[in-house]
């Protein structure tokens, strides 16, 4: 079995390990997953299956501390996995276990009580599961873009500004603010709401801001003046950049507080609540793993964000009835989440919300 893994400039291959290189490595990684402590030879020896003193042990840490795979956070301490290692570990080594029928059938259960509300309530219930099962935070992303149009309707407020209310399919609301003519009629907010409830049915923000385009191309010789403003402030309005059509859903927090340390893991969770605030740079890492067909593991400074809170990020995407990724789930959490757990928790929720949009 041939396996390499790069972080940065590092480089490891698994070939580069014996077998009892590879079980004391994951004897060290594991027991930091468990616990969040350094382990050392003494106690390894004692957990392996093969028959090898502390003195043996300690060789084999010390060639794994070469490798850059393991080190000792201060002098005469045990080891722990380094950011290399723990991707070694995740993409070499790491056995993933199965969710149990059970395990399944509540995911898809919870998922699926909700799944008559809006596609946030359905988002958001599929974080807060993520969050108790993994006892990470719960993440989700979704892509305005790509809901399904009902119904546009603008309200005129006053003099010069009028409220446009955009209803999706599922029921979700979009409000936004136009600035418009002072000596606007009501007449032409009637106009441009049947104009555009003609065309806009079924279809997305892109696709209905495409065709209205050319439908106002070609009426603009029926279209009173101020009718094609509102028209051509609404689709301004609605179909802005793609970091402006996103959102981000994040649930359970807290879970991050139930299992820590010492100070300085107190300290990374601090900056990871850091990171969660600044909603704009999440939706753009995790915007990454839309890219992709599978599901994405982050590890520490493999994504500038979170590197200095050291957290990792497990997401998968999801998909709407046509098949077309429109967002991602998952969990961010401390380095030491159960990888084995987690990662076919994340997949599997990903599959039940597909279903569910689907249906």
């Amino acid at each position: 079995m041939s396996v390499d893994v790069r972080i940065g400039s590092a480089h490891i291959s698994l070939a580069q390990l014996d077998e009892r290189s590879r079980e004391i490595f994951r004897r060290i990684v594991e027991n930091y997953l468990a616990t969040g402590e350094p382990v050392g030879s003494r106690n390894i020896s004692r957990l392996i299956p093969m028959t090898l003193s502390p003195a043996s042990v300690r060789n084999v840490m010390a060639d794994l501390e070469g490798l850059g795979l393991i080190y000792a956070p201060h002098t005469s301490a045990g080891r722990l996995p380094t950011e290399l290692g723990l991707r070694f570990f995740v993409d070499a080594l790491l056995e993933f276990g199965d969710l149990a029928e059970d395990e399944r059938q509540a995911i898809e259960a919870q998922v699926r009580a909700v799944r008559g509300e809006n596609l946030d309530t359905v988002l958001a219930e599929a974080s807060t599961l993520l969050s108790g099962l993994a006892r990470g935070a719960g993440v989700v992303t979704a892509t305005k873009t790509n809901l399904r149009l009902k119904h546009v309707e603008f309200v005129q407020l006053e003099p010069g500004r009028a409220l446009g209310v955009l209803v999706s399919e599922d029921g979700q609301v979009e409000n936004r603010l136009l600035a418009l003519p002072a000596d606007l009629p009501a007449s032409a907010l009637i106009e441009a709401t049947n104009f555009l409830n003609a065309r806009i049915r079924g279809k997305t923000l892109g696709e209905a801001k495409a065709e209205l385009e050319q439908a106002l191309t070609a009426a603009r010789a029926e279209l009173d003046e101020l009718t094609q403003k509102i028209v051509s402030a609404g689709l301004a309005s609605w179909s802005g950049g793609d970091s402006g059509e996103r959102k981000l859903i994040v649930r359970g927090q807290a879970k991050l507080l139930e299992d820590l340390k010492a100070v300085q893991d107190l300290e990374r969770v601090r900056l990871l609540f850091d990171d969660l605030e600044t909603k704009r740079e999440v939706i753009g890492l995790l915007g990454k793993a839309e890219e992709a067909e599978g599901l994405r593991i982050f590890i520490g400074s493999e994504n500038k964000l979170f590197s200095l809170s050291g957290s990792s990020t497990i997401v998968a995407p999801y998909r709407d009835g046509s098949g077309r990724i429109v967002g991602v789930l998952g969990v961010i959490g401390p380095t030491r989440l159960n990888y084995a757990r987690v990662i076919p928790m994340v997949d599997y929720t990903a599959q039940v919300v597909s279903k569910v949009l689907r249906g």
